[in-house]
């Protein structure tokens, strides 16, 4: 087995995008695809992890860029200038991520029917809003995602399965947050779940969240939970 990887530019109107592809060159023929949306900071190692371990599973993980090429955040304050526009421009934010999933399809290694979405804080925010666009993909995950819903979407039924994956005391998306999303699937028709872990933070998949003033704390214990909630949710999908 050999893990490749490849940077892969695109562009979404004037805005040069560098997305990261990592696929196993043992398998022939064409595989599925996960998409993985970043947190609030960018693109970064993390999700490009991510993209490696998808591939040493037999797919391809494609890390999406939601920002721009080497666009990263390295503090609260330029993480939150990052994110909040696209966060209060749900258009463009849903537009960029269909991007995506289209230069993802497009790849040479992608089964283009076979494609899933996972995303993580920012992220989750990213792949839901994906599946309430009615975007043709097989499920999507979200991990201590945002939950809010855009405000154009309603009415528009889901199709992608969708897995929530979230700490009950999360302070970026509470209880309440939970049974508006909960209402908001199951009047869009979707197959949804969700596994709660008590006693657990916003961005508790990163091992590096150690911020308490904002509620991002690691727990591996919840993590190692969700993860092998996820690889069980891919083994439906596909």
């Amino acid at each position: 087995m050999a893990i490749q990887k490849q940077l892969i530019e695109y562009t979404h109107d004037d805005t040069l995008l560098e997305g990261y592809m990592a696929w196993d060159d043992s398998i022939s023929g064409k595989r599925p695809a996960v998409l993985i949306a970043h947190a609030w900071a960018g693109r970064d190692e993390f999700v490009a992890q991510r993209a490696e371990e998808l591939a040493a599973k037999g797919y391809v993980g494609f890390a999406l860029d939601m920002y721009g090429k080497g666009k990263r955040g390295y503090s609260v304050a330029e993480n939150s200038a990052l994110m909040t526009p696209l966060v209060q421009d749900r258009a463009l934010l849903q537009a960029r991520m269909a991007l995506g999933l289209a230069v993802a399809r497009q790849q040479e290694q992608v089964a283009a029917d076979q494609v899933a979405a996972i995303g993580f804080c920012f992220g989750g925010l990213c792949v839901l809003d994906l599946a309430r666009t009615g975007a043709d993909l097989k499920g999507v995950a979200s991990f201590h995602g945002l939950l809010g819903a855009p405000g154009n979407t309603e009415g528009q039924p889901i199709s992608a399965k969708v897995l929530l994956l979230h700490g009950y005391d999360d302070p970026m998306a509470q209880p309440d947050a939970l049974l508006a999303i909960h209402t908001e699937l199951s009047n869009a028709g979707a197959d949804w779940q969700t596994h709660c872990y008590g006693g657990v933070k916003h961005a508790f998949t990163n091992p590096e969240a150690h911020d308490t003033e904002l509620g991002l704390i690691y727990n591996n214990r919840a993590a190692t939970r969700a993860f092998k909630a996820f690889d069980n949710f891919l083994d439906e999908l596909f």
